[in-house]
């Protein structure tokens, strides 16, 4: 798996073949041709899909973007199956775009579909999510976040969060994971979990974990079990905020406060989160910036000109804390 602290540099040059039609939902969308009568760059986009705040921001970050930029985009919506994604891939090295790039619904299962676009010749840029492959060349970089920094920075959050609130004796903590083999779920399970055995073996104990799908409506449908096997449970723990905000539903439905009653940290900072924040329901939130639209086509154009490009480019991200939530709230991009 590409760790995400690896910065080697790669030469650019990768590539990919073969193509069938894709079954997930294809926009073909057209910009205008850049200035000085060259070539427009035509870049296929298979996003994950829609399946939270964060995605949809990111969506509108890639497609405004890739307008700002003049590129044709061919973009595809994969509804969270892995098997859309790859008929897209196919789909984009038959139309013989100039390159390819993705956001990964699952870490495995790529070799297959990045070898043929290897083998074509079209450079594959992985954007948001890593992957795990035989060979990290038929890649050419990643543009994204550090997952397992991530839950490092949401448990030292979370030892923040049990003083402020005065939290005394066991904390015992429910998680709710992301999609099941994704790299933001592992790596952002695998921080969290790392931090909590170095600093809190003694007194913090992750008592139930289930995915919730990244989804609101997985959020409550969990937590909502979570409650009634654990009813004692002080502090969640969501990988991402949409899941959090479902799960406030379900903690408000068993008459518990939540923010209070139940201490929640997440995962993203979108507007609604924000919104939880400022209403005192969620606790602390890690900023996970879905807005990767412009280095996304920095990228594109760096690789599409045979440029030396970073393996891996880091977005900027911040963390956020209850009594920042009214102050930080006004001013979010997204």
């Amino acid at each position: 798996m590409l760790s995400r602290r690896n910065f080697l540099t790669a030469a650019v040059g990768v590539a990919a073949a073969g193509g069938l039609a894709a079954c997930a939902k294809e926009d073909s969308g057209s910009s205008s041709s850049s200035s000085g009568g060259s070539k427009t760059i035509t870049l296929g986009f298979s996003q994950v899909g829609a399946e939270s705040g964060w995605r949809s921001a990111n969506t509108t970050s890639v497609k405004d973007a890739a307008k700002e930029a003049g590129y044709t985009l061919k973009f595809s919506d994969a509804q969270q199956k892995q098997e859309n994604q790859i008929s897209a891939i196919r789909s984009y090295i038959a139309q013989k775009v100039d390159v390819i790039a993705f956001s990964p619904v699952v870490v495995t299962g790529w070799d297959a579909v990045l070898k043929e676009a290897k083998a074509a010749k079209i450079p594959v840029v992985l954007t948001d999510r890593s992957v795990e492959t035989s060979d990290d060349s038929l890649f050419v970089t990643l543009v994204g976040s550090d997952f397992t920094d991530e839950g490092r920075r949401a448990a030292k959050m979370l030892a923040t969060v049990v003083e402020k609130a005065g939290l005394k004796g066991a904390v015992k903590i429910a998680q709710l994971e992301g999609t099941t083999g994704a790299a933001p779920a592992i790596e952002r399970a695998k921080g969290f979990k790392e931090v909590m055995d170095a600093d809190h073996a003694d007194d913090w104990k992750i008592v139930v974990s289930q995915t919730g799908d990244f989804t609101r409506a997985g959020g409550k449908q969990v937590m909502a079990a979570f409650l009634q096997s654990n009813p004692d449970i002080n502090v969640l723990f969501a990988h991402n905020d949409d899941m959090a905000i479902g799960a406030i539903q379900s903690i408000e439905a068993a008459g518990k406060k939540p923010g209070t009653d139940i201490l929640i940290v997440s995962i993203d900072g979108v507007k609604d989160g924000f919104v939880a924040m400022s209403e005192g329901k969620i606790n602390g939130i890690v900023e996970c910036n879905p807005l990767l639209g412009p280095q996304l086509m920095d990228v594109v154009k760096k690789v599409h000109d045979g440029e030396t490009v970073e393996r891996w480019i880091k977005t900027e991200e911040g963390d956020f804390l209850q009594d920042q939530a009214k102050a930080e709230l006004p001013n979010r991009k997204y």
